[in-house]
């Protein structure tokens, strides 16, 4: 990334963070309803609220920035800045009273991420990459650490069930699986963290949404880490649900061969 992402975007991120966490702490480990997406994942109303308040906040403080979120979809994607927001990555954790859920945050400028912020409210860690600056954790700078070749790798991932739909990317994670020292699953949001800051080296999903991602590529690039799809490429708007990270440039490569063959 050559673009430096503005102080005040990234006191920006910091407010909208705020701001759902007082929602989402009002309700976690509270009774809720739990609401069936089309997609059958489930979503409750502390993930409309702390949406609603982040767009509140974007719509008062830039008005012509454009905003995609997971609960309420698209408004001026098309806009030179556009904020993309998943007020609740990891549903199902939130509801079981588990956090390793979080709040993402991601600041698109020209289709690139320049801003991301995963933000968990019940441990009060909040880890922001921005671009021309190092990442930080509760502002403390943070690094990843690679332990080695692929055979030395911790690879974490949501769920194994995010590649069963294609038989091809389902035999690739099984090839990878086999080639790093253990397989770990259930991170979520958090696990990019984890990797950021030298915990893990690396993680591969699936089946992913342009909120699910964006926010991690400032994060994981910021800490001296790579992040793309599996073809390589740089992650966006547009990009595909296939994102591997990894600790170093040469694990990352090393992952992707295998994924992409």
């Amino acid at each position: 990334m050559t673009e430096n992402c503005p102080d005040a975007f990234v006191a920006l991120g910091g407010q909208l963070a705020d701001a759902a966490g007082e929602v989402l702490m009002r309700h976690f480990r509270q009774p809720l309803g739990i609401i069936d997406k089309a997609d059958e994942s489930p979503v409750t109303i502390a993930d409309r609220d702390a949406e609603t308040r982040m767009r509140e906040i974007i719509a008062r403080t830039f008005p012509d920035h454009g905003v995609v979120g997971e609960e309420h979809g698209r408004d001026r994607a098309d806009a030179e800045y556009v904020w993309v927001l998943d007020p609740v990555d990891g549903t199902k954790a939130f509801l079981s009273g588990v956090p390793v859920f979080g709040t993402l945050i991601a600041l698109m400028h020209g289709g690139k991420p320049i801003l991301g912020i995963i933000d968990q409210p019940v441990t009060h860690e909040r880890w922001v990459g921005a671009a021309g600056r190092p990442t930080a954790l509760n502002g403390a700078p943070v690094r990843v650490a690679a332990r080695g070749g692929l055979g030395d790798a911790v690879l974490w991932s949501t769920s194994p069930h995010m590649f069963d739909e294609v038989e091809a990317e389902r035999a690739s994670f099984a090839r990878l699986s086999e080639s790093v020292k253990f397989v770990h699953y259930g991170g979520e949001c958090y696990q990019y963290a984890m990797l950021a800051s030298g915990h893990i080296d690396l993680v591969v999903e699936g089946d992913m949404a342009p909120y699910d991602y964006c926010a991690h590529v400032p994060i994981i690039e910021g800490a001296g880490g790579v992040i793309t799809d599996w073809q390589g490429k740089p992650l966006g708007l547009e990009s595909g649900g296939k994102v591997v990270a990894a600790a170093s440039p040469g694990l990352h490569e090393a992952a992707r061969q295998i994924l992409a063959a």
